[in-house]
């Protein structure tokens, strides 16, 4: 599975189209991959397991997120004030 998942990264050109999100506004799908990034890092790295597969998250929000967006959530996140259950 390991090395499927880094085929994918490594043929990664952009963000895939996702049935969740099949409108053209694609706000929500930026926001919902931020935030799957970080629960993934959160419960891997809880397990002590290897947090490559997450890369997938952050590969496709920094494809779609404005840079803006993302330092203005991480910033959040440092202080507390995220909204997002992660």
């Amino acid at each position: 599975m390991a090395e499927d998942i880094a085929t994918k990264l490594k043929n990664y050109r952009t963000a895939p189209f996702d049935a969740r999100f099949p409108n053209q506004n694609q706000t929500r799908n930026c926001f919902y991959n931020y935030l799957d990034y970080h629960r993934c890092q959160k419960s891997l790295g809880a397990k002590g397991e290897d947090l490559a597969p997450c890369d997938w998250y952050k590969r496709v929000y920094t494809s779609i997120c404005p840079i803006s967006w993302i330092q203005k959530w991480d910033d959040q996140r440092e202080e507390g004030t995220f909204p997002g259950k992660i």
